[in-house]
């Protein structure tokens, strides 16, 4: 019996899908992006160019698109057909405890098109009409009683309008195609939808009053270990095709589907105040906090660690870095180096830095778990074989010099990554990388301050009013440019290997190798805080002084 009965999440999943199937011609859901929906023109382009070429139109801008489905004459593909004018829960809720003992779950108030108010019964058997008045509250079964295991089984038999409406908008819904149905598992950015008119939807009022900050208080099992399972994904076996999209599978379902909503929803979450912070005495703009085994942190600079790179406008901007330093990484994909699960929403005006926790760093201070790189603007720099080995690996794709810097005894310390890219040991025995906002070279065409002290740039640049003045010293060049820097200069070495000439080509392009192709930048050149050796190396400074001006 109790396999085939409804419990209290059952019947909330089960008003919350009907509410769905009401819903699922409404654009609203999309342009709001409630519970991933999103925005599709599949039907627009399709009906509209159906008898173009397959290549269909010259120019598919999302904004006409928009334009195209909102105008008057696309309006009525819009429009949901109204099948009831009310559904939600009675203010009779909760049931007391005689009646949970004879079943109830919970009661249901619905106004239908016919203007006739149901007082409605979900019970552990179904759903019935209760004899309850908006004044009186009789839960007794109306007459003639009507017992049904559906939600819309029941209102079919009591309103002729909702069965003919409900009918005809599943139809339509069926019409369209798989991807318009189906959630797609891509950030929506509300903000660029259009505005429409705010319909009365008394459920989603009623999911939103109860909801608690966003998560499932109805799901069963405790929060999920985001950290372990974007780990094990990414240790997945790839000898073969099959392992390879198996593995890639699981990592864009872990980190680009379900990883990023639920940062999302906890970035929202703490804007809005609804997270307590793990450090309440502290000021907001220092505030740290944790929500569903996701570490927040706000993008200002909390303990001036950025003081000498811009302050809050540097470390506003060092999310974003550190945000496209993890996404090379992960690109490369390197064997035994590990990356944090990152996310990075902007919410109301405050940049919300989320990250998966690194197993063992919250049971002690983050100074004495760094082993590799440094976390105070180089006053102390560390480095570690194992960090070497692994990030040297990496190296060659990302164009990153291995080089030497001074610590503070004055000693030289080698590093295979920017000098404040932090390696952790975790307590599962994995390799984990930080803070990588310097894994690519510094753009030398701007400074941070104008009084800072720069060596003199070549006429070219001078001449088209570089370096200029930029409001913090972050500014880095885009992996697309150093690239292109690197194709250009191939060409140049095959033009004098022709000569038999690698030898001179190779060191007059700035190749770390004198007999093959295999030019590098070093991420600290020029960087606030570092202390060199005696000299730079040829290399070096190529990336100093050869990088283009614009």
């Amino acid at each position: 019996f109790l396999q085939h009965s409804y419990t209290m999440r059952d019947a909330r999943l089960h008003v919350r899908h009907v509410r769905n199937l009401l819903r699922s011609l409404d654009p609203a859901d999309a342009y709001n992006g409630v519970n991933c929906s999103s925005l599709s023109y599949l039907s627009v382009f399709t009906s509209r160019y159906e008898g173009d070429a397959p290549l269909g139109p010259t120019h598919s801008l999302w904004t006409a698109a928009l334009q195209t489905r909102c105008s008057p004459e696309n309006s009525a593909n819009w429009q949901p057909l109204q099948c009831l004018r009310v559904l939600t829960t009675s203010s009779w809720n909760p049931p007391p405890g005689n009646r949970k003992m004879h079943g109830d779950l919970l009661y249901l108030h619905v106004l239908t098109i016919e203007d006739r108010e149901l007082n409605i019964t979900s019970s552990t058997r179904g759903f019935y009409l209760n004899q309850s008045t908006a004044f009186s509250f009789n839960p007794k079964p109306a007459v003639p009683k009507i017992l049904c295991h559906s939600l819309v089984e029941l209102l079919n038999q009591v309103s002729p309008a909702f069965k003919k409406n409900f009918s005809a908008l599943q139809k339509k819904r069926v019409q369209q195609h798989p991807y318009e149905r189906i959630a797609a598992p891509f950030q929506v950015f509300t903000w660029t939808a259009p505005h429409g008119d705010h319909t009365l939807d008394r459920v989603r009022a009623e999911e939103t009053h109860t909801s608690r900050t966003g998560q499932d208080e109805h799901t069963a099992g405790q929060s999920r270990d985001w950290n372990e399972e974007l780990q094990q994904c990414r240790e997945l076996p790839r000898a073969s095709l099959q392992e390879r999209l198996h593995r890639e599978r699981s990592i864009f379902k872990v980190t680009n589907s379900d990883f990023v909503a639920a940062a999302t929803r906890g970035a929202v979450a703490v804007v809005d105040g609804n997270v307590m912070p793990l450090n309440p005495g502290e000021s907001p703009h220092m505030q740290m906090f944790m929500w569903n085994n996701i570490f927040f942190s706000l993008g200002f600079d909390v303990s001036e660690h950025y003081r000498p790179l811009g302050g809050n406008t540097a470390a506003h901007a060092a999310a974003r870095c550190d945000l496209r330093g993890a996404q090379a990484y992960a690109a490369v994909d390197p064997d035994g180096l590990h990356t944090l699960g990152t996310a990075v929403v902007d919410y109301r005006g405050v940049r919300v830095i989320a990250q998966t926790i690194v197993p063992g760093i919250l049971e002690k201070n983050q100074e004495q778990s760094v082993v590799y790189g440094s976390n105070d603007n180089g006053k102390t720099v560390l480095t570690h074989p194992r960090f070497l080995e692994l990030l040297d690996k990496a190296n060659r794709s990302l164009r990153i010099q291995r080089h030497q810097v001074l610590d503070h005894h004055g000693r030289p310390v080698e590093l295979c990554s920017g000098m404040e890219t932090i390696g952790i040991l975790g307590n599962d025995g994995r390799p984990y990388i930080l803070d990588l906002l310097r894994t690519f070279p510094r753009d030398l065409n701007f400074q941070f301050t104008e009084d800072q002290v720069t060596e003199e740039a070549p006429q070219e640049c001078r001449s088209s009013g570089f370096p200029r003045p930029h409001r913090h010293s972050l500014a880095s060049l885009r992996p697309e440019l150093i690239q292109a820097f690197v194709q250009h200069r191939r060409g140049d070495v095959s033009k004098s290997a022709r000569r038999n000439a690698t030898l001179r080509a190779c060191k007059a392009v700035g190749s770390v190798s004198d007999s093959h192709f295999d030019i590098r930048f070093n991420p600290d050149v020029c960087c606030p805080g570092t202390e060199w050796t005696s000299s730079l190396t040829h290399s070096e400074w190529h990336a100093l002084h050869a990088t283009p001006c614009q």
